[in-house]
């Protein structure tokens, strides 16, 4: 019998072990949007494969895309989880370029996941954790 004991718990630490590798330690939902800081995918798109187009990263003050940053949201009205809010974001992904403000509505569904709507139809995004990202986006990811 001790030695299924001593199986069973170097069996346990084992899975205990891998299960903290993969712990995510990144900061949690909070923000303007109460979303998680990262790098959120269009839904239908793969993480690892995402085409800048379909690429949007949240820092808890707005909602940037590969070409733009340092946006931050300032909210108009909110309803439930929707927001009306008007976003300004320099308009270049590296370098001087000048700020540009447009009026977005955004639909919070829970912490990992939105959609936003700027002129048009709204789009769904996903949050991707940074081991699914291709290498490229991993350096942009804090």
């Amino acid at each position: 019998m001790y030695p299924l004991k001593i199986a069973l718990v170097l069996t346990g630490l084992a899975i205990a072990g891998t299960a903290t590798a993969s712990v995510d330690r990144t900061p949690g939902p909070g923000g303007v949007y109460r979303l998680k800081p990262g790098i959120y995918v269009q839904k239908g798109v793969a993480c690892g494969s995402a085409p800048n187009a379909a690429i949007r990263e949240y820092d808890g003050r707005g909602i940037s895309t590969p070409h733009t940053r340092a946006c931050r949201a300032r909210i108009l009205s909110k309803r439930g989880n929707r927001y009306t809010v008007s976003q300004s974001c320099i308009d270049a992904g590296a370098g001087p370029a000048p700020r540009f403000t447009e009026r977005q509505t955004v639909a919070v569904a829970d912490a990992l996941t939105f959609s936003i709507a700027t002129r048009g139809a709204a789009t769904a995004y996903r949050y991707c954790p940074m081991y699914m990202l291709h290498a490229g986006i991993r350096p942009a990811a804090r």
